[in-house]
């Protein structure tokens, strides 16, 4: 039965983001029509864009997997009760620490320097994110003022370091040279190949198996251990976690330590997979889009798997879509990402008693 909003687990977890999806792709298609385009055929494109051909669908994933390190950062920050929105700058730090052995080591054997990579990703993600839940746990600043605070400090810090201290000598574009050869994260074209299977050449790599294990992992933190019982615990009520004898400052800097360090694991993939060097900007949102990922998904790894592959292919499909229908440019693009965020995230609930009618009267 479903009464009051309650909607079954099934429908909670399943059917409501479906109906905020539909929600929102029908919004976007009327808008797509009052631009003189045709919203079938503009969903037919944005879908061939995503998943029409080998490259397309190694693009789609490769985006996705920025996603699920994002959306992952986000999701166990939120269940200890904080709303970590420092992911960008915290993934950019983390960047900077994965080109930083990329610089220093890249000429040492791969089987030495990608792990060295992965822990540096986290290390400075998790200490770009320490600060905040310092100041959160033991002087009482909101964790979303500070966090974003701190992307523009990450933001302003890289642009000073590409600037004056690792571009490359002798030229003008803000990036660092490139990487050594052992400092490239194995791309799944050559991976499948060795296996025999052919597949086309796109950034997708190494580090979307990196995420799979960081959702698992995460999983078994939250569900099964008594440290993720207690960030639970004290994401759920605090006063019952003090009487518990949980200390919700400690566990509000842990919960925070482990968001960072996820958020830094997306350096490993842009840099470490695709460019192969240091640049301005790589993140691309990818911290800000964690949020709608993480709530789409409702906090659990894997439904952040699912709206991180939904996003992934919203950002390949519409890069196809804006090439091909000149009318949809890229601003639209994001008009289209940014409804389905609206309808899947801010505005989650909007269909939820309509539903919750809608069940209960079917099963009278």
């Amino acid at each position: 039965m479903s009464a009051g909003g309650r909607l079954p687990r099934w429908a909670e977890y399943g059917l409501l983001p479906l109906v905020n999806l539909a929600a929102a792709l029908l919004l976007s298609g009327i808008v797509v029509r009052l631009i003189g385009e045709s919203p079938w055929a503009a969903l037919k494109l944005m879908v061939a864009g995503a998943f029409g051909s080998q490259d397309s669908i190694g693009y789609t994933l490769f985006y996705a997997t920025d996603f699920v390190f994002t959306g992952l950062a986000v999701a166990v920050a939120f269940h200890a009760g904080l709303f970590n929105i420092g992911g960008e700058g915290q993934a950019y730090i983390g960047g900077l620490g994965v080109g930083l052995v990329g610089l220093a080591m890249g000429a040492w054997s791969a089987w030495v320097v990608i792990p060295a990579m992965i822990a540096a990703g986290c290390v400075f993600g998790a200490a770009w994110a320490f600060v905040p839940a310092w100041l959160q746990a033991r002087r009482g600043s909101h964790i979303v003022i500070t966090t974003i605070m701190f992307n523009f400090i990450a933001s302003a810090l890289m642009t000073y370091l590409l600037v004056n201290v690792l571009i490359r000598p002798g030229q003008q574009s803000p990036e660092s040279r490139e990487f050594g050869p052992g400092a490239v994260m194995p791309a799944m074209t050559d991976v499948l190949g060795r296996m025999g299977i052919k597949f086309a050449s796109s950034p997708f790599n190494l580090a979307s198996a990196l995420a799979l294990a960081a959702c698992l992992l995460v999983w078994l933190f939250l569900w099964r251990t008594r440290w993720g019982y207690a960030l639970r615990v004290v994401g759920q009520n605090p006063q019952a976690a003090v009487y518990a004898g949980i200390s919700p400052e400690r566990t509000t800097i842990v919960a925070m330590l482990l968001s960072g360090a996820l958020a830094g694991c997306l350096g490993v993939n842009e840099l470490a997979g695709s460019q192969h060097r240091i640049l301005l900007d790589f993140p691309g949102g990818a911290g800000i889009v964690g949020i709608a990922v993480a709530l789409m998904g409702r906090n659990h790894p894997l439904g952040i798997l699912a709206s991180s592959l939904l996003f992934g292919a919203l950002y390949q499909g519409g890069s196809q879509l804006s090439f091909d229908m000149p009318h949809v440019n890229r601003d639209m693009v994001i008009l289209i990402q940014g409804l389905v965020i609206l309808f899947c995230g801010a505005m989650e609930n909007l269909f939820r008693r309509p539903l919750a009618a809608l069940l209960g009267a079917a099963s009278r």
